[in-house]
């Protein structure tokens, strides 16, 4: 039996999360290049379908990361940037650089989309020439939202501190 060699995910807790982030964010940067690029009929609805899709997908995950860190946070301590930046200690470099990659990665994608079509104002009065493409701005929130999610669920938090005149008992 052979060993199959291993990948640059392996020993990350989380992994699935961190492969989704990935695929998903390939997904819609070769989805808005191919509807900036031909913005023809199909492009732009995919372009569309693939970005409010992204998004709705994001939310969800950000809900799901916040409801995970709102329990956590009880024991341990954690900040709001740990979280959806995966800054500091409690997140492993190659987590950071992968997920921040994505997040990055689909901010830029967005942004260079939406502006490659500059908004011109139709004859009719109906929606402006690259005015599709501008849904994919909403994108970024899916990997905030992983981020959160990641963080929440692996992240290796300190304890809580506890200050003098909290009210909480332990």
């Amino acid at each position: 039996m052979t060993e199959r060699p291993g990948t640059f995910l392996d020993g990350i807790p989380g992994r699935g999360i961190v492969r989704f982030d990935l695929w998903v964010t390939g997904l819609f940067c070769v989805s808005a290049a191919w509807a900036a690029w031909s913005f023809d009929g199909v492009a732009k609805v995919q372009g569309v379908v693939v970005s409010l899709g992204a998004f709705a997908i994001g939310i969800t995950a950000f809900l799901w990361g916040y409801w995970t860190a709102v329990q956590r946070s009880r024991t341990a301590e954690m900040s709001v940037a740990e979280l959806y930046f995966l800054l500091g200690a409690p997140v492993p470099r190659n987590v950071k650089w992968w997920m921040n990659g994505c997040l990055i990665a689909q901010t830029g994608m967005s942004v260079t989309t939406a502006i490659v079509r500059p908004s011109t104002p139709s004859a009719d009065g109906g929606s402006t020439a690259g005015s599709t493409l501008a849904f994919g701005v909403l994108v970024p929130v899916l990997g905030l939202g992983l981020n959160g999610l990641w963080a929440a669920s692996h992240g290796a938090f300190g304890p809580r501190r506890v200050v003098d005149g909290d009210d909480r008992t332990e």
